[in-house]
């Protein structure tokens, strides 16, 4: 794993890690990007007005009259929730426009709900990510990981399937099973753990 050793794990604004892992589903890292510039570039508020801006940056216009292009920030889950599906789907967001629709509506009709998810236990912030619409056990495990810091959280992807069957003979398992061994397994760290597999496995893959 020496060769992993620059590996590290982001801490990003909680909603804003909801937002981005809903807009993931079955969709590669390209396309997500561009999900999330057209949701901050149609439906988010300016931040440089086109002062400093470089043109390789996510969800920014050009503003009128220049030639350097405007930022814009993510749209919160308050302006979310006052944008009609539809434009949703022009984002290129499809079925995904759905979850985070009504998502935001509910957010929007229980305020600090989120930030109460943030500080609560670890199974208990979980569950109440998965009852949101979209939200299954991976993704709620990889924004309380990314976005809330909680280091016992063990997403399981299609690559950490792999190596959980290659590297340590679970073939057969369930989803839910492979994250429960991954936190018993790896114990307080298991997220820096599946950090770690999940690199190695896809850096093997491509030698």
């Amino acid at each position: 794993m020496v060769s992993l050793s620059g590996l590290r794990i982001l801490r990003q604004p909680f909603g804003e890690t909801l937002l981005g892992f809903l807009c993931s589903a079955t969709k590669q890292i390209v396309q997500i990007k561009q999900m999330i510039a057209l949701l901050a570039g149609r439906h988010g508020a300016p931040l440089n007005n086109g002062a400093g801006a470089d043109e390789t940056s996510w969800g920014l216009e050009t503003a009128k009259g220049s030639a350097v292009p405007t930022f814009h920030r993510l749209p919160t889950w308050a302006e979310l929730a006052r944008v009609p599906e539809t434009e949703l789907r022009a984002c290129l967001l499809g079925f995904r426009a759905r979850y985070i629709s009504q998502t935001a509506q509910y957010l929007a009709a229980h305020p600090g709900w989120l930030d109460e998810t943030e500080t609560l236990p670890y199974l208990e912030a979980k569950e109440r990510l998965c009852s949101l619409p979209g939200v299954g056990e991976k993704v709620a495990d990889c924004v309380l990981l990314f976005g809330a810091g909680r280091l016992e959280a063990f997403p399981v992807d299609v690559w950490i399937l792999k190596t959980l069957v290659r590297r340590y003979g679970l073939d057969g398992w369930s989803t839910p099973q492979l994250a429960q061994f991954g936190r018993v397994h790896f114990g307080p760290l298991a997220g820096l753990a599946q950090q770690f597999l999940f690199a190695w496995e896809r850096q093997e893959a491509r030698k």
